[in-house]
């Protein structure tokens, strides 16, 4: 569902996958190719947020802000399932582990990968191209080249995915 928020409506790439029961409101741009899966929450009705190109927000996941605090997802970008967003920063390339939670003010750097269940406290910097998990998020190692690999991989993967289902979804709309 895409609802407007006090006369502000969503801005979404026409080659956008948005999933049926995601909801979208309010001050929101999704860019190109980016794809936002199933019963993911996406409230652009405290402060504005932004995603880039080719971009994959997952089932289940919630993003939103604080007031005049901006979320940023740049371009590449994988979030995994049921992970929260929070007026935080979450540079190109980045993935973002499953259940993860990334809060106020956070930066998660280029490259950088937050492991499967970890917190990000406000504030809190992720360098790029490392690796950090925990509660709360501790860096452990610089990413490898089977880190990178597999990075590209999901993300490849998931590009593709949300184009299928999004010529699916346009298939279905003209045969209604």
């Amino acid at each position: 569902m895409i609802y407007p928020y006090h006369g502000v409506t969503p801005t979404i790439a026409k080659s956008a996958f948005i999933a049926d029961y995601a909801t979208v409101t309010g001050d929101v741009t999704i860019g190109e190719k980016s794809s936002i899966w199933f019963n993911t929450v996406i409230r652009g009705d405290v402060a504005k947020t932004i995603i880039g190109d080719r971009v994959s927000i997952q089932d289940n996941s919630t993003l939103h802000q604080s007031p005049n605090n901006t979320l940023i997802i740049e371009d590449d970008v994988t979030v995994g399932h049921q992970v929260i967003l929070h007026s935080s920063i979450v540079r190109k390339n980045a993935l973002i582990g499953m259940g993860s939670i990334i809060l106020d003010g956070a930066e998660i750097g280029e490259g950088a990968f937050i492991g499967a269940g970890s917190l990000v406290p406000p504030g809190k910097k992720i360098p790029p191209n490392t690796l950090a998990l925990g509660r709360p998020a501790k860096v452990v190692r610089e990413l490898n080249e089977n880190d990178y690999k597999e990075m590209e991989r999901v993300r490849t993967e998931y590009v593709e995915r949300g184009q299928y289902y999004k010529k699916m979804q346009e298939e279905r709309k003209q045969g209604s």
